[in-house]
């Protein structure tokens, strides 16, 4: 079971992206397995914000096109959305301390959502690392060889 952070979203929607195809191939596929994907609304967010910003994108999407998107994900069997629990507010303050820049308060609320649902957080940002009894993979890099 995952949990998505934005930035899969964003590359696999974007055909401009340089990662667009590796991760929508990764996405179509993950989306077709039996197996529960969490959208969390911080990413959904993200995906809509960062797409049809002009700051952002050189050719933004409307909003009605990218919420078009958000809507056929969402209908997908085994597609949740998964929300804080009573535990998130302890476990978030329990990654405060590996919070080094502003920005990673949101990195810090996903990775606490995976770990209260006991999800794996897949997103191409590194920055993820630093938290832990999170687990979390990048999809887009190559699988290493197991030894």
């Amino acid at each position: 079971m995952i949990l998505l952070d934005a930035n899969l979203l964003i590359y696999a929607h974007s055909a401009r992206m340089p990662q667009h195809e590796v991760a929508r191939a990764w996405l179509d596929e993950t989306l077709s397995k039996a197996a529960p994907v969490g959208f969390p609304w911080p990413s959904l967010m993200a995906f809509l914000r960062v797409l049809s910003s002009p700051r952002a994108v050189p050719a933004p999407s409307s909003l009605p096109d990218l919420w078009q998107q958000v809507q056929e994900w969402l209908s997908r069997p085994g597609v949740w959305i998964p929300g804080p629990q009573e535990s998130h507010a302890e476990i978030f303050a329990s990654l405060l301390p590996f919070i080094s820049r502003p920005e990673l308060v949101a990195d810090a609320h996903l990775a606490a959502l995976a770990i209260e649902y006991n999800l794996t957080l897949c997103s191409a940002d590194g920055d993820f690392a630093r938290f832990p009894r999170l687990r979390w993979e990048n999809p887009l890099l190559p699988k290493q060889p197991r030894r």
